[in-house]
C-alpha cells in the first residue's frame, strides 16, 4: 500500500529538522497566494528581444526555456522573466545593466541575480525582466592566500560547499557558515549568512575582506573597509539592492578534521535558554550551538539512534517524548584526532555545567565535512521521496533576549500547541559580533535569538499541513510580536509595501534610501523584494 503524502511528511520531520537554510528567506503571512501561480510574459517581450539581442556578450542571453528562473525553494511565487543571462564574464553583467539604464524608465526592465534558487518569496525573480544565472559566471579560479591572515578570492556565483572542499586542501576553512552549503556566495552575503557559528564569528557578512560589485548603473567597483566603504557595507546584507556581487574575498582560519556532535533535551524553557546563553558567553566552549523546539514528537530519542549514541542506553530507553513540548540543544566541538582525549575531557567539563535531562544525552562523531554538509544528505533523501519541492512558507525572526520568554510563552504555549509542519529553530547569538555598518537590521540588544519556523505545506491540503493554515499561523505569530511590541525584526525580511520596509529599517531607512539612489537610481536591481519600483527612487 502506498503511504499517503501527509504521512510521508510526518515521518520525515526529523530529516526536515536539518533544513535550516537561514540565510535564505522569510515568509510574510500577508501572502496573497494559496498555491503556486505562474505570472505570464507581457506582449512587450518581442520588443525586449529586439533591444537586447544585438548586444555583444561572451555568455548567452536566452529568451527560451525561461521557466526555471521563475522557480525557487519557496514554490509559491513564479514570475516569468523575459530572458535569462548566462554570463561567462563580469562584463556580460555590466553590459546588460548599462544597456537597461540607457533605455531609461520606459522599458520597465529590471534585473535579478539568481544563485542556486533557494529564496522563498520570489526574491531572485524578475517579472518580465532579466534573471542573471550567477552560477554561469566564469571568473578566475579560487585564489588562496595562506599567510598570517588567510583568505580566498572566489566568484560570487560559487557554492560554499566548493569553497569548503578547496580550502581544506590548504588546511583552511571559512569561519562562518549557513547550515546548507549548496548556496552561492553572492546570495548569502546579500542577506547575512547565519548558523550555529554566528555567536562566535558573527554572520558570513562579518567575515569578508573585499568585494567586487556591479552596481545598478553597470559600473564594476572594487570595495572594502577602506575603499568605496559605503558601497562595501551597503552591499553586505543589502538584499541585492545596490549591486551584484561578482567576486568576494573570504576570511579563512585553520580547519579541524573531526567534530564531536552532541544533542540534549530540556523540558524547561528557562533552563534551555539559560544554558544556551551561558555557552555563547564562554570564550572556549563549543564551536557550534543551535537549538530547536520539538512539539508532540513521538519516539523522538529513538529516531536519533541511527546517527547518535546515547550516553546511557538504559536511561535513554526509558525516556518518553510523546505529548510534550521539548527543547533540544545541539552542540559541536571541533578537534583533530591527536586531541581526542583532551577534547573529550573538555566536552565532559562543559556538559557538567548544563541542566539538561540526563537521560537524553546523545553523542556522535563525524568528519568536519560530514558535519557541515549534513543538510545536503537530508535534501537528497527528501528529493527521493518527493518532499523537497513542496511549498515552504517559512518565517524567520530575530527576537531580543529580554522578550524571548514572553515570545515563547505565547507562541509555544498558545499558538503552536499540537504539532508543527517542520523544524523550529531557536538559538542565541552575540550582537557584538555583528557589524552595525552593514545593511542588515537587527534589534538593539546585546544578545538576540534567531527563531525560524521552517514549515513545509502539502499541496491541495485544507488541513493543518496546508498552505493557508500555515499562513494564518504565521500571521498570528507576527500579530502577537507587533501587539506586544517585542522589538522583533524579520530575518531576510519580506514585505509587500514600502511603508512596511520603512518600519523595518527604522532609523537606517534614510541611509538605505541614499545608497539606493547613489548606486541604483533607476531601481533596476532585485525587484523581487518589492522595496522600490523602477524609476521611483528619490531622496
Amino acid at each position: 500500500m502506498k503511504t499517503p503524502p501527509q504521512n510521508l511528511l510526518k515521518r520525515n520531520h526529523m530529516i526536515l529538522i536539518f533544513l535550516i537554510v537561514l540565510l535564505l528567506s522569510t515568509c510574510s503571512t500577508d501572502h496573497p497566494l494559496a498555491k503556486p501561480t505562474i505570472f505570464p510574459r507581457s506582449s512587450s517581450s518581442s520588443n525586449i528581444q529586439l533591444s537586447l539581442k544585438p548586444l555583444i556578450l561572451n555568455g548567452n542571453l536566452s529568451f527560451e526555456d525561461i521557466h526555471e528562473a521563475a522557480k525557487d525553494f519557496g514554490n509559491m511565487y513564479h514570475f516569468l522573466p523575459s530572458a535569462i543571462l548566462y554570463p561567462e564574464t563580469v562584463s556580460d553583467i555590466s553590459t546588460i545593466i548599462k544597456n537597461i539604464n540607457e533605455m531609461g524608465t520606459t522599458s520597465g526592465l529590471t534585473v535579478a541575480a539568481r544563485g542556486n534558487g533557494h529564496s522563498v518569496q520570489g526574491q531572485a525573480q524578475a517579472n518580465q525582466g532579466i534573471v542573471i544565472d550567477m552560477k554561469s559566471l566564469r571568473g578566475p579560479e579560487m585564489q588562496f592566500y595562506t599567510g598570517e591572515l588567510p583568505y580566498v578570492d572566489v566568484s560570487g556565483g560559487e557554492l560554499w560547499v566548493n569553497i569548503l572542499n578547496e580550502s581544506l586542501k590548504h588546511g583552511l576553512s571559512p569561519k562562518s557558515w549557513t547550515d546548507f552549503l549548496h548556496l552561492t556566495v553572492g546570495g548569502t552575503l546579500s542577506n547575512a549568512g547565519v548558523s550555529g557559528q554566528a555567536f562566535r564569528h558573527g554572520p558570513q557578512i562579518n567575515n569578508v575582506y573585499q568585494l567586487e560589485v556591479v552596481t545598478g548603473k553597470g559600473e564594476l567597483v572594487t570595495c572594502s573597509e577602506k575603499q568605496n566603504t559605503d558601497l562595501f557595507y551597503g552591499v553586505l546584507g543589502g538584499l541585492g539592492q545596490f549591486g551584484i556581487i561578482t567576486r568576494a574575498r573570504i576570511s579563512l582560519q585553520a580547519a579541524p578534521i573531526m567534530v564531536k556532535w552532541i544533542r540534549v533535551l530540556y523540558s524547561d524553557f528557562s533552563l534551555f535558554t539559560k544554558d544556551q546563553e551561558h555557552l555563547i558567553s564562554s570564550q572556549n566552549a563549543f564551536d557550534y550551538i543551535e537549538g530547536f523546539v520539538i512539539i508532540n514528537r513521538t519516539g523522538l530519542v529513538n529516531s536519533w539512534r541511527s546517527t547518535f549514541n546515547p550516553k546511557d542506553p538504559v536511561q535513554a530507553s526509558q525516556f518518553i517524548s510523546d505529548g510534550k513540548t521539548l527543547f533540544c540543544l545541539e552542540m559541536a566541538k571541533y578537534f583533530n584526532p591527536q586531541e581526542i582525549d583532551f577534547m573529550n575531557q573538555k566536552v565532559d567539563s562543559l556538559l557538567s555545567e548544563l541542566s539538561y535531562i540526563e537521560s537524553t544525552l546523545f553523542l556522535s562523531e563525524a568528519t568536519y565535512v560530514e558535519f557541515l554538509d549534513r543538510v545536503h544528505v537530508s535534501m537528497l533523501k527528501l528529493q527521493e521521496k518527493g518532499l523537497w519541492d513542496l511549498p515552504h512558507p517559512w518565517l524567520n525572526l530575530i527576537i531580543p533576549r529580554s522578550r524571548i520568554h514572553e515570545f515563547a510563552q505565547e507562541v509555544f504555549g498558545n499558538i503552536l500547541t499540537d504539532t508543527s509542519n517542520g523544524p523550529i529553530l531557536i538559538y542565541p547569538f552575540n550582537k557584538s559580533k555583528w557589524n552595525n555598518r552593514t545593511s542588515m537590521i537587527t534589534p538593539e540588544e546585546d544578545v538576540l535569538y534567531l527563531v525560524a519556523f521552517l514549515s513545509s505545506a502539502m499541496p491541495g491540503s485544507t488541513g493543518t499541513d496546508g498552505l493557508e493554515y500555515i499562513f494564518s499561523q504565521n500571521k498570528r505569530i507576527l500579530d502577537f510580536c507587533k501587539s506586544a511590541n517585542l522589538g522583533m525584526k524579520q530575518y531576510l525580511p519580506h514585505y509587500l509595501t514600502q511603508e512596511e520596509w520603512k518600519i523595518h529599517f527604522g532609523t537606517k531607512w534614510e541611509v538605505f534610501l541614499r545608497r539606493k539612489f547613489t548606486n541604483d537610481p533607476l531601481a533596476i536591481l532585485a525587484p523581487g523584494h518589492r522595496i522600490f519600483q523602477k524609476g521611483k527612487v528619490s531622496q
